[in-house]
């Protein structure tokens, strides 16, 4: 008869999750996430298989959350424009432990690079959505008047989506905050109406 587990397995991986948004798969042991997770490595072998497995979930996990997020930060406020911002702005933490740490599925682009056919499969389950959203808010700001009516939408859209990955690409190499928060209103002074 096996014995039951003796530890939480959510949080079991969301203290994995914490390793590998910090340090990333390659530089992340397998010591490192026993020790995070406070568990034995058969355990983590019988819970989560082994380490790539575990970073799949730990990733699939983090970016499901980051995005619902995103989503809701998009289309909170009544004015699109507003959505904007706040969707760029809320990248930006204003504590600097966790602003370095910049994005987990940034962090697994700059990595694997589309070498790597589980990585590009999980991103492929989230961009879509935020990129559809996207647009479709742009296109109620140009029916309101809030965003200029010569943008193309769907290229505006993916230009958002570059700027959310600059955002956390250059936290993670230690801009400040208020240097970052520049950049987010930048951007969206440009998509508004003249």
């Amino acid at each position: 008869m096996a014995r039951p587990r003796e530890f939480d397995r959510e949080e079991a991986l969301e203290r994995a999750t914490g390793v590998f948004w910090a340090k990333g798969y390659a530089s992340t042991s397998t010591d490192d996430l026993l020790t995070a997770m406070g568990i034995g490595r058969q355990s983590l072998y019988n819970a989560f298989q082994d380490k790539r497995a575990l970073y799949l979930e730990a990733l699939e996990r983090y970016q499901r959350t980051t995005t619902a997020g995103h989503l809701q930060r998009l289309n909170g406020p009544v004015s699109p424009i507003a959505g904007v911002e706040a969707l760029l702005s809320g990248l930006i933490s204003d504590n600097d432990d966790i602003r370095v740490l910049g994005c987990m599925g940034v962090g697994a682009i700059c990595e694997f690079g589309s070498t790597d056919p589980d990585i590009v499969a999980l991103r492929t389950k989230v961009s879509p959505a935020l990129y559809s959203q996207l647009a479709e808010r742009l296109k109620e700001g140009q029916a309101a008047g809030e965003v200029d009516r010569s943008l193309d939408c769907a290229t505006a859209a993916s230009f958002i989506q570059m700027t959310m990955q600059s955002i956390q690409l250059a936290a993670r190499g230690g801009i400040d905050a208020t240097s970052l928060r520049a950049q987010a209103r930048f951007v969206v002074e440009r998509l508004k109406s003249r």
